[in-house]
């Protein structure tokens, strides 16, 4: 269903959008770079909905099932990463902080006052927006393989980030799932293998629902933007959990490191063999983390 939160069109899912789970606590997930609310996987979503919790997905702008913003023109990305390499600001189209505002916009939306707000890679760090801008709508907070945005902290491996910034060899869909299944072999956990098949099937009905490679690239300007969140992360007084694999190829272990140092108690999880996806292993090691975490913020 669409909701408008923060002035825009956003996709949600919600396991109480029939109103029977309305005295349950709230998780509200938000997912990474273009990547839609179904890259949530469906059995995380089961688990926590047994475990008493009403379950809240979105699509984030410019994604999925959102509000696009095409308007607003596709950045140049190599330029983007020169100046952030040297420390010049980024312009981006739109920042996350917006992208923060949308996700407190469809609490709004939704009635609820207060969430754990769980986030994977650039969820966690609208996650972490969220939590600073509206520390009194944060039940919780919890960043998975995600990062505080500090400058010295380390990249993606060369091959990554030359898969990630790569096209797909054609437009038909076979040739786009192919490209996609690619880059998420080369950045998947080794620890915790994932069906090819299982693979390539939630790549295929993922671009069957939508593909939009511009709100990618805007997503990722707002990223290379937002130099400026690491100094202020020691606000969070939220209780927070930090998870991240040992073998993320695409954000490095110390980007999960600096981003529990600087929030005061926060803990740190790391996952060996865990590398940058949510493989049905990696799940369940997830759910060993995040069921008592949120047990104990309730």
């Amino acid at each position: 269903m669409k909701v408008k939160a923060n002035g825009i069109r956003i996709e949600v899912e919600d396991t109480g959008a029939d109103g029977s789970q309305s005295a349950r606590p709230v998780v509200l997930l938000v997912m990474g770079l273009g990547m839609q609310l179904v890259t949530w996987p469906p059995g995380l979503v089961q688990a926590l909905e047994s475990e008493g919790f009403r379950v809240v997905r979105m699509d984030n702008r410019d994604i999925g099932l959102s509000e696009y913003f095409d308007h607003l023109g596709v950045p140049n990305l190599l330029v983007g990463a020169f100046r952030h390499a040297i420390g010049l600001p980024v312009k981006a189209p739109y920042s996350l902080q917006d992208m923060a505002a949308d996700t407190l916009g469809v609490l709004d939306a939704l009635g609820i006052e207060r969430a754990h707000v769980v986030g994977a890679s650039m969820g966690g760090m609208i996650a972490q927006r969220v939590a600073l801008a509206a520390p009194h709508r944060v039940e919780s907070l919890t960043s998975i393989m995600s990062s505080s945005g500090a400058r010295h902290l380390p990249g993606p491996r060369m091959n990554v980030l030359q898969a990630l910034l790569s096209r797909p060899r054609g437009l038909g869909e076979a040739q786009i799932v192919e490209h996609y299944v690619r880059f998420f072999r080369m950045i998947g956990s080794p620890g915790f293998p994932i069906d090819p098949t299982l693979l390539r099937e939630r790549m295929t009905a993922t671009i069957r629902r939508a593909f939009h490679p511009a709100g990618t690239a805007r997503q990722m300007a707002a990223i290379a933007a937002d130099t400026g969140r690491a100094d202020e992360l020691p606000r969070i007084a939220n209780p927070t959990l930090v998870v991240h694999g040992t073998d993320d190829p695409l954000v490095p272990l110390a980007c999960g490191e600096d981003t529990a140092r600087r929030i005061p108690g926060a803990r740190f999880a790391p996952v060996k063999g865990m590398g940058h996806d949510l493989a049905p292993g990696v799940v369940d090691r997830l759910l060993e983390l995040l069921v008592p975490h949120l047990r104990r913020t309730r």
